[in-house]
This record gives structure tokens, sequence and C-alpha cells, in this order.
């Protein structure tokens, strides 16, 4: 079958059944024949079921057509058109099939990325460039003073917006990071990534790239936000704050939803119409860029759990910050009402010793909604007393980048301060009632 057909190939796989039409793929299986579907999902077929394989279009052509490669053919600018910055660190988000592997591989440049979405070249000019190429599990502190420095040389070179192409894992994570770092903003910068590859038929990465480019083309918002699918079905994006977005699936498109909080606006894939649901933001141009891309390593996240030992609060003895996701209205054990948790007794002089040796400790909630009330209780009390300071409501993440950009910045004293002072949107003074609060 070798001989018949080569990788890349547009064939029809002809069985006793049916006639298939698709790109002949690299296979696993040394018995299979695998081609994959202009849906952009595979189908394989046993070898001994294949009657024929009729090549339909040879590789060097169907490449082109299936990539979007565009070659080395020039980008006209339009001076008409407003010019965004596209920046990479990995992800989806910017990926195509390569056809003779089967895989899917990251495509950085200007001329691929409107190969493979040209509804980018009628909206802006665009420009791309490479930060890192990793998955967002990857990511560390010094990443987001990467992506701060190519933001401030794309604002001197007087881009109109920029968009940061980045793994969903820890998009929102990133993004609140962003929004510390980057204290003040002319433009927009907007937070864009994939939750389904673009081999698949239900590829998201096109319209989330599409809505955030229109949403800075045509709105004055100035600030840090995140693009995403505001439903499962291709109707609209969401523009959500940076520092309130949690990831609530691992693979739905429209994962991520605003907690305590409400989307800044909504983008309509079809109509292009957008409706701001915030109606006080930061308009562009108002403000001059600043930013502070410092942030301190020794900052951790402890998530607090039934059967816990005080070693584990020893082991950030060394640690200038500490996040604790706490229970409830924000607990630790740390009380002994039966002989069975005796060495509970031993938490709070762990979490006291801790205070004592500068490091300022932040208490947050596992709970999504709501936030932390520490005088309700005695055990809040009690951690209170021992020096740890309300998180109010923000989301552990986003008090974690937060507690190291402070610290990275900012006098121990003045640390303790801020970081129950809501600076980006994190902290809401006032919690209001929503009878529903949970994404249906």
């Amino acid at each position: 079958m070798a001989n018949v057909a080569n990788i890349g190939d547009v064939v029809e796989v002809v069985t006793k059944k049916e006639t298939v039409r698709g790109v002949l793929m690299p296979s696993a299986e040394k018995d299979t024949v695998l081609i994959k579907l202009d849906t952009g999902y595979n189908m394989g077929f046993l070898k001994k079921d294949v009657q024929k394989i009729v090549v339909v279009e040879k590789a060097k052509e169907s490449i082109a057509a299936k990539s979007g490669a565009t070659g080395k053919k020039e980008i006209s600018y339009n001076k008409d058109l407003p010019t965004i910055a596209i920046l990479h660190t990995g992800g989806t988000i910017a990926s195509k099939v390569d056809y003779r592997t089967g895989g899917v591989v990251a495509s950085f440049t200007p001329e691929d990325l409107l190969g493979l979405f040209p509804e980018l070249g009628q909206i802006a000019n665009i420009t791309s460039e490479l930060v890192a190429k990793m998955w967002s599990d990857d990511l560390r502190f010094v990443h987001f003073s990467l992506i701060a420095k190519k933001i401030e040389e794309q604002v001197k070179k007087g881009v109109q917006g920029i968009i940061v192409g980045i793994g969903t894992d820890n998009l929102a994570v990133a993004a609140a990071a962003l929004s510390f770092i980057v204290e003040k903003t002319p433009v927009p910068i907007i937070f864009v990534g994939s939750q389904r590859s673009s081999d698949r038929g239900s590829a998201d990465a096109g319209m989330n790239l599409i809505c955030a480019a229109h949403f800075i083309a045509k709105s004055d918002f100035a600030g840090v936000g995140i693009c995403m699918h505001g439903s499962e079905n291709d109707d609209e994006c969401v523009i959500l704050p940076a520092t309130k977005t949690y990831k609530l699936h691992s693979s739905r498109r429209d994962a991520f939803c605003a907690i305590n909080s409400g989307v800044i606006a909504r983008v309509s894939y079809q109509t292009r119409e957008i409706v701001f649901v915030q109606k006080e933001y930061v308009h562009r141009g108002s403000e001059k860029l600043v930013v502070k891309p410092k942030m301190e390593e020794k900052v951790g996240l402890l998530k607090i759990h039934v059967n816990m030992f005080p070693a584990q609060f020893d082991f950030f003895k060394n640690y200038k910050g500490l996040i604790i996701e706490g229970t409830g209205l924000g607990h630790t054990p740390g009380q002994a009402p039966n002989p069975e948790c005796a060495i509970h007794k031993k938490m709070y002089p762990a979490i006291r010793k801790l205070v004592d040796a500068g490091c300022v400790v932040v208490m947050t909630t596992q709970c999504l909604y709501g936030g932390v009330n520490m005088n309700v209780y005695d055990k809040g009390r009690d951690l209170l007393g021992l020096g740890v300071v309300s998180g109010e409501d923000m989301l552990a993440n986003t008090a974690f980048v937060k507690l190291a950009w402070l610290l990275g910045n900012y006098k121990v004293a003045d640390v303790k301060k801020l970081v129950g002072e809501n600076l980006r949107g994190e902290i809401n003074v006032q919690h209001v009632y929503t009878e529903k609060f949970v994404k249906g």
C-alpha cells in the first residue's frame, strides 16, 4: 500500500461497506490505515478490510491547502486598520496539522496566522513573536517577566493592542499575574487560548482569536483581560476579568468563568457586535504604560485537607510568603476536640513559627464562590491571632501571584496591608447575592 499512496496525500479508502475520503496519516498500528477527515477527526481501517486506496491529490498540494500555508508571500500593510501584536507562549492557539507526522505543530509567523485565520487580516494588521514555546504547566515567574518585557516593547512600537496566546491550563493564572505586573496600560492586553486542537472539527482557536482581535480593534477598553468561548456553541466569546477568572472544566470550550464577578463584555462571532456588561473600565489611552516585573520566587500555595501534619507547614520555613487555601470561611486544623486529632495541637505553633520568621501568610478559601471571613468562628479568630492575613474573596491562584508580585516590589509591612486591598479587581468590597452561582 505504501507504493500506492504516501503520507499527506488526499486519498479515498475503499472497503466493501464504504468509500471514505481523507488525508493519509501515519499510523502507530501496523495493521491500520489512518486518514484525517475534513471534519478534523481521524478514522482508521484495518488493512485486511481495505480493498484499495485511490490517490486523489498529492501531498505537496494538499498540505498547502489543508494547513493554510502562505509561503513567503508578503503581507500588505493597511493604514486604515489598527496593528495588533500576537505574542506566543505555546499551547494549541496557533497550531496546525503536520501532514507528514500527523501531529499538531506550532506556527508563529504572521503569514501562518493569516493562512490559518484569514479573517484576522480584515480586522487588523498582524505582527507576531514567539516569547517561549512551552506547555502552560511549565510556566515560572520569570516567564511572566519575559511576557511583560515583550508587551513593553510592543507598546513602545505603537501597537493598538496585544494578544497573548497561551495554554489554557494556566491561562487564568498568567493573566492574573500580568494584571499586577502591568500596573497601567494604554492598550488592551487580551489572553487567548484554545481548548480544542486545530485538527478537530470543534476547534475554537480561530473564533477566540478573531473575537479578541475584533474587541481590540473596535472597543476603547484598556487593561488585561481574557477572551474565550461564552458557550459550547460558536455564537459568542466573552471578555473576562483577569484576576477573577477560573477554568471550571478540563475540555469544554466554555470552560472559563468569572468567579464572584461578571464578564466585562460579550463579542458576537456572527455579527461582531460588542456589548459591554461592565460599564466601568479603564479607557484606551487614558494611562501611560507602567510595568513592574519583579516577583518573589519563594512563595508557596498550600491546600488544606483532612489528615494533615505540622511538617506540611514546616516545609515553607524559608519562604517569604504562603497562601493557604483553607476550608470554608478560612480555616485550618488547629484544635483537638478528641484524642484522634491530638496532632492538630502542633498546627498553630507551626503556623506561628512561619509568621515569626517573616513569612507573610495569607488565607483564602477552597470554595470558588464567596470569600474568607475569619471573624465568624473561633478557628478563624485563632488564625488572625497568629498573624494570618485575610485574603478576602481572592481566588487562591490570584492571591498567589499577587503576593509574589507584592513581595517583589514592596516592603513586608506594606505587603501585609496591600494584600488585602483591591488593586486590580481581585477583591470585591461588597458581595452581591446571586441565585445561580454555578455555570450551567
